[in-house]
């Protein structure tokens, strides 16, 4: 009672031993011994000791002290018990012993478990304890929670799936380390019975959750579910563990069962590995008498071909030997029939002159002569063979000399002889007509050749003409490049020549420009000179100084003109147009009938310039831009003296004249 309420930390390294009877035990003075001998599960200790309660502080540390003690006690238990060795699951066990007393001690705990708490059983390689152990608690599921047994066979939910390590862990990696801790000391102290009343308890108190979850659910369920329930406290699953029946001797009696059920299981495995050999055996010997039956029946065959070869050889002979003649016969015609056909077709040569049908009748000679060639070696082989066949004969008549004495034997020979000359006949008809096939397959096989022949000479044409074609094709298109380029100099050239015909017109229109200019000057003298003339009629003094001035300078002007036409004649285009100089000048009518205006007139048209006088009335008006300075302070001072009474009394009528270059 005492245990089932939990035993203190401090006094569960002593309760345990004693519990166990652990104490005295001969085997602790072997320890040190043990841990200097090598064991063949080293590696397999090695591996799996870092998943031994990784969380703990005393493990999760490699090559921790922990570590070291745990590996020491499963090494020294694998040499003592060479035939359980190391077995997965156990390390937790060994791992909780360490927590709470030296490795010597838990060593001897450890040892004590195995032997006499149905450890060893279920950490053996067969695992025959564990096997009964789900026998038994998936009865006790049966009984006490048929509901969830039947969900559990719907689901194909295995009790080995969830439940193979509460027993084989005591829990140990089921909850955390206070519940399995005390789960472990009444397991210490009432052996396996507990997991069996603690499986049913977890199951009762999950019955409803797990009636809800199929396979995946179920297993998600014990794996994150479960272990967390009882955080609280264990009290309350050792209080429902306790209310599980367990019946002992039941067990007992499952027990017997499952070990009947497997010796039952043990036998029908030895019968079906029995009548697995005697199979094996018995489709070799099948495979042995399928052989001999074989051989015999060759033996057998072989046994009735002989007995009847010396008639069916002698047949046999006969057939032979008639059919080489036959086919000597034949390949005799055959020959004499090309023969002739090569002289016909010799002579057919000879009259045809034309080249083309010289080349085809010599091709189809040469194909006549090489299956001439052909028979002439398939006679030589036949003649050999039915020379053969004659020496085979020979022989054969010589042996059976004796039997062809007897009379009966003559009279089946001579009906072999009817017969054989009736077959002869038969052969005859049908190398006959076996020779007239031939002929038609050899005539049409020339035709076929002829054909091939013109077939190959238009073939050879085609190949020509189409060389030509790309010969052609390639020469045009040299000439269209040669052509695109006497395009491209053309062009080149044409606009080098409009470069060169416009810089000319460039210069005859600077030469144009001058010339203009320089008229533009004779007109612009001209009319000075004219107004010159005017003022000096009016002012009545003597402008002939001034006007031979001006006709000097049109002299000059119109000998540059001509050295300026001297370059290139202007006489067939107009030297300007729309040019137009206006001026105006003041005279009276009489004025314009002096001498000096035909002179002006006559030298004008003289320098090529061709001036319209426009006459119109208006009011006179005194320009003094054109005459020097000191001609009009002279020309006015007289106007002032001499008509001023004139220009007072009277306006005078003024003609102003527009001159049109």
């Amino acid at each position: 009672e005492l245990v089932r309420k939990g035993i203190p930390h401090h006094f569960r390294a002593i309760v345990w031993q004693l519990l166990c009877s652990a104490q005295s035990m001969p085997i602790k003075d072997q320890y040190s011994e043990l841990l200097k001998m090598t064991s063949p599960c080293e590696k397999l200790i090695r591996r799996d000791i870092a998943r031994t309660y990784p969380e703990h502080d005393f493990f999760k540390e490699k090559d921790s002290l922990g570590q070291e003690v745990l590996f020491n006690v499963m090494k020294a238990y694998s040499l003592v018990d060479r035939e359980v060795g190391y077995c997965q699951g156990s390390a937790f066990i060994v791992g909780l012993l360490l927590m709470q007393m030296p490795e010597e001690e838990a060593f001897c705990v450890f040892v004590k478990l195995m032997q006499d708490y149905r450890l060893r059983e279920l950490f053996k390689p067969s695992m025959a304890e564990l096997g009964l152990c789900m026998y038994q608690f998936e009865c006790m599921i049966q009984e006490h929670l048929p509901e969830l047994y039947v969900h559990f066979q719907s689901q194909s939910f295995h009790t080995s799936m969830y439940a193979s390590s509460w027993f084989l862990t005591i829990f140990l990696t089921t909850f955390p380390l206070p519940i399995a801790t005390r789960i472990f000391d009444i397991f210490m102290s009432e052996g396996l019975e507990i997991v069996f009343r603690v499986g049913l308890a977890v199951l009762q108190m999950n019955q409803a959750e797990l009636l809800q979850l199929d396979m995946e659910g179920m297993l998600q369920h014990f794996q994150k579910v479960i272990p967390h329930q009882f955080d609280s406290g264990p009290d309350k699953l050792i209080q429902a563990s306790y209310q599980v029946k367990y019946n002992a001797k039941k067990m007992k009696k499952l027990e017997k069962e499952y070990t009947t059920i497997k010796t039952k299981e043990m036998e029908e495995q030895v019968e079906i590995k029995r009548l697995r050999t005697e199979n094996r055996l018995l489709k070799q010997r099948i495979e042995t008498l399928e052989k001999e039956s074989a051989s015999l029946a060759d033996r057998l065959i072989q046994h009735k071909c002989s007995s009847r070869y010396s008639e069916d050889f002698v047949l046999q002979l006969e057939k032979e030997l008639v059919q080489a003649r036959l086919s000597e016969a034949e390949s005799h015609c055959a020959l004499k029939e090309m023969q002739d056909k090569v002289l016909e077709m010799e002579k057919r040569n000879s009259s045809l002159p034309d080249e083309e049908n010289l080349a085809r009748l010599q091709e189809e000679l040469i194909a006549v002569k090489l299956r001439e060639a052909e028979a002439l070696t398939g006679l030589k082989e036949l003649r050999q063979q039915v020379k053969d066949l004659e020496e085979h004969w020979q022989r054969h008549l010589a042996r059976t000399t004796g039997r062809w004495k007897d009379p009966p034997r003559k009279n089946t020979v001579n009906e072999l002889q009817d017969e054989l000359m009736t077959v002869r006949l038969r052969e005859a008809e049908t190398q006959a007509e076996l020779k007239e096939t031939k002929q038609r397959m050899m005539e049409m096989e020339t035709q076929n050749q002829i054909n091939s022949n013109h077939l190959r000479r238009a073939e050879q044409e085609v190949t020509s003409l189409q060389g030509k074609v790309q010969y052609l094709s390639a020469q045009n298109k040299g000439l269209l490049a040669q052509l695109n380029e006497a395009k491209r100099r053309q062009a080149e050239i044409e606009c080098k020549s409009k470069e060169e015909v416009m810089a000319v017109r460039l210069r005859e229109a600077d030469r144009i420009a001058a010339v203009a200019e320089l008229q533009q000057h004779i007109a612009e003298l001209e009319i000075q000179k004219e107004e010159g003339k005017i003022q000096g009629q009016l002012n009545k003094s003597d402008s002939n100084q001034y006007i031979r001035e001006l006709k000097d300078q049109i002299a000059e002007l119109h000998h540059e003109i001509k050295c300026l036409k001297g370059q290139r004649d202007f006489s067939d285009q107009p030297t300007f147009d729309g040019i137009h100089i206006v001026n105006h000048f003041t005279g009276d009518d009489e004025s314009f009938h002096s001498s000096d205006e035909d002179f002006i007139t006559n030298s004008i048209q003289e320098s090529g310039v061709n001036f319209h006088l426009h006459r119109r009335t208006g009011q006179m008006s005194l320009d003094h831009t054109v005459v020097d300075s000191s001609d009009s302070d002279t020309e006015g001072s007289v106007l002032q003296t001499g008509n001023s009474d004139k220009m007072v009394s009277r306006q005078r009528r003024v003609e102003s004249y527009s001159t049109t270059v």
